[in-house]
């Protein structure tokens, strides 16, 4: 692969940062007792979703994150008057900073958001409670009580919040307030503040398959609340492994902003549609003194700026080269990852 020098051994040592260790698999591919198969001995997830005593319907499983598009950028659907300006400013920062100083580059636990768009979580459902658990760092948890409590009314502030939830029929909905300011909502750095309060809703459609849908009310941070919504996939014959989060090793290594800054004018030359050989497209933004990118199966994802023409990814060790004709015209974009070098022509005009 072609390397045009894009990888900065901050911002490699910031994505190795995110990776933390999982123990040797154990008790994978051992049958879930009570799953219903196919003549093939495959689980049947199109079955009708189990229920308890009650009647209610049981989420009880190992279930599938819900993506990876809000994992990276929670606020990728919103517009930039959806956000306040001093929480956009401290998010733009923390991209520049390599996210050095974030919760999973120091061990410290993630956010619900976070959880819920990432790895493997199992839910246990119990008459008065559900928990919650996740194989993401250090493995934790969260208590759901279902026994008709309120939230408390002055609650000491935790990473993951209280949570309390009710049934709406067949949908399980789960309230949380209680949060820190500490916890990122997302990987990229969009703040939270004690004022968060976040309502999930669970719905198992049938066996394999729940909707899940997310409401973010933190007025400090957004002007309006907001929701996303997804499916989740039941993951069964699978165990979720212990992950410990060790990297604060590292945390010597860790350097924050490159300093480089481009203009908003040169970063507008750059704005537009870019079509790869497969048809798909490559969206490319303007917010500030920052470029976006979204496609490649990928969320709207914040660039790290390493020389004029040349930007790395935030999410991963992929590269991006705007390159130019004789008259300084952008014609198209190379995109330098994994699978090698792939080139995207420029198709639109700019994109505000």
């Amino acid at each position: 692969m072609k390397s045009i020098g894009l990888y900065s051994a901050a911002a490699l040592a910031v994505w190795a940062s995110l990776l933390s260790t999982t123990v040797a698999a154990q008790w994978l591919n051992y049958p879930t007792p009570g799953t219903p198969r196919l003549p093939d001995g495959a689980p049947n997830l199109v079955a009708p979703a189990p229920r308890t005593a009650d009647g209610k319907p049981d989420l009880t499983g190992i279930w599938r994150g819900a993506g990876p598009l809000y994992r990276f950028n929670i606020a990728q659907d919103l517009k930039p008057e959806d956000i306040q300006p001093w929480a956009e400013a401290l998010f733009l920062q923390r991209v520049r900073d390599s996210r050095k100083d974030s919760p999973l580059a120091r061990c410290l636990p993630v956010s619900v958001p976070f959880h819920n768009f990432f790895n493997l979580t199992r839910i246990v459902q119990t008459p008065g409670l559900i928990v919650i658990l996740y194989e993401s760092p250090n493995s934790p948890h969260r208590t759901v009580f279902t026994d008709g409590r309120d939230l408390p009314k002055d609650p000491n502030p935790t990473w993951l919040g209280y949570s309390v939830g009710r049934w709406e029929g067949d949908t399980l909905v789960v309230t949380s307030a209680g949060f820190n300011d500490k916890g990122w909502l997302d990987s990229a750095g969009h703040p939270q503040t004690e004022s968060l309060r976040i309502t999930e809703r669970f719905r198992r459609r049938d066996f394999g398959h729940m909707d899940f849908e997310m409401t973010i009310d933190d007025p400090k941070v957004f002007t309006r609340p907001f929701t996303v919504k997804r499916e989740r996939l039941l993951a069964p014959d699978t165990e979720l492994l212990e992950d410990v989060c060790e990297n604060e090793r590292d945390a010597i290594h860790l350097s924050g902003d490159s300093g480089i800054r481009l203009s908003p004018e040169l970063l507008a030359t750059y704005a537009g549609v870019y079509e790869l050989a497969s048809g798909r497209a490559v969206v490319v933004t303007v917010t500030g003194d920052m470029l976006f990118v979204q496609g490649l199966n990928e969320p709207k994802l914040p660039l790290l700026v390493q020389s004029e023409t040349q930007f790395m990814s935030t999410a991963n060790p992929t590269g991006y080269e705007f390159v130019k004709d004789v008259q300084g015209k952008v014609t198209h974009l190379m995109v330098r990852g994994a699978a090698g070098d792939q080139k995207a022509v420029r198709k639109g005009a700019s994109v505000r």
